[in-house]
């Protein structure tokens, strides 16, 4: 790597490649005219909302009973199209931190940077290299790389907070799930929502065990108390999952001051209301508040191309 690009930042570099990708026709290019929209009989347009491409929204609160917003979130997404298209990508990520004095506050960004920073490094920034390079890791053995820099960061830098770490990230046809802690991923197709992590709390490994039923463990004394977080220490319990790129669909990333608060049904009712990820994840925060809000609360939704 030569000195220029040692010293450039992640986004300049992925700014710089997208712009010298965009080949400019020369002197004597056929240029083609594109053929006029004809609307047709009104009656015949579709009234749903068809995506082409990815779009995501989050929303935010304090809540009703806390000072400072400790939970981060990170929404990142791209696409093209043509015959040479840059493949599509997205980065999503859910940290809830915790320590007090700040430090929690501090972890979950950390972490959140930390991530973000290693998964556009060797995943995406890779993927768009035009030419072959040597063999890469397997996607679920970057995503594991990438959380373990993440808590090693916590660990050095976020003195004694720890965090929650749930991040997803789309690209060519996959969607990876990487987790720890008792943030959650949804994934919420036809109307129904599945849950695609476990959470890292006692109260629910409790519940694994078959020592409680899943409504004692939404009540329990220790249902916030994590047997598993970044920056807890080095034997980290890391989930790695990888699944096909959904079509159509929608994928939840949320805090336990969401989750905790409304019931899944309901959580899938509000995001198929609405066409905009971000009016979805709005009126989630605020039912959620409308529940009791004793938490900070975060909604990042992710819908995928389709109907």
């Amino acid at each position: 790597m030569d000195e220029e690009k040692e010293g450039m930042g992640l986004f300049e570099r992925l700014a710089r490649w997208i712009k010298g990708s965009k080949a400019e026709p020369g002197p004597n290019a056929d240029l083609a005219d594109t053929a006029p929209l004809t609307l047709g009989n009104p009656d015949q347009i579709p009234t749903g909302k068809i995506r082409e491409s990815l779009e995501a929204g989050s929303a935010q609160s304090v809540g009703l009973e806390r000072e400072n917003n400790e939970d981060s979130v990170f929404t990142m997404y791209g696409a093209s199209y043509g015959e040479d298209a840059l493949p599509e990508f997205g980065l999503f990520c859910v940290a809830d931190g915790a320590g007090g004095l700040g430090y929690g506050e501090l972890a979950s960004s950390i972490a959140l940077r930390a991530v973000i920073s290693s998964l556009m490094e060797n995943a995406v920034l890779s993927a768009l290299q035009l030419e072959d390079t040597d063999p890469q890791p397997s996607i679920e053995d970057i995503a594991r790389q990438a959380i373990e820099h993440a808590n090693r960061e916590v660990i050095n830098s976020a003195n004694g907070g720890v965090t929650t770490l749930t991040v997803a990230m789309i690209l060519n046809g996959q969607m990876v799930i990487g987790h720890v802690g008792d943030s959650r991923a949804y994934l919420v197709e036809n109307g129904k929502p599945r849950l695609l992590t476990r959470d890292h709390s006692y109260s629910w490994r409790l519940v694994e065990i078959g020592q409680i039923t899943v409504e004692e463990a939404m009540e329990h004394p220790k249902r916030n108390q994590l047997w598993n977080a970044v920056g807890q220490g080095n034997n980290l319990a890391i989930e790695v999952d990888v699944y096909p790129e959904p079509h159509g669909g929608f994928l939840l990333l949320c805090s336990d001051g969401l989750w905790g608060e409304v019931p899944e049904s309901e959580l899938s009712s509000v995001i198929t209301s609405f066409d905009e990820p971000n009016e979805a994840c709005e009126e989630l925060v605020r039912v959620a508040n409308a529940a009791g809000g004793p938490d900070n609360i975060t909604a990042l939704l992710v819908a995928f191309p389709g109907i």
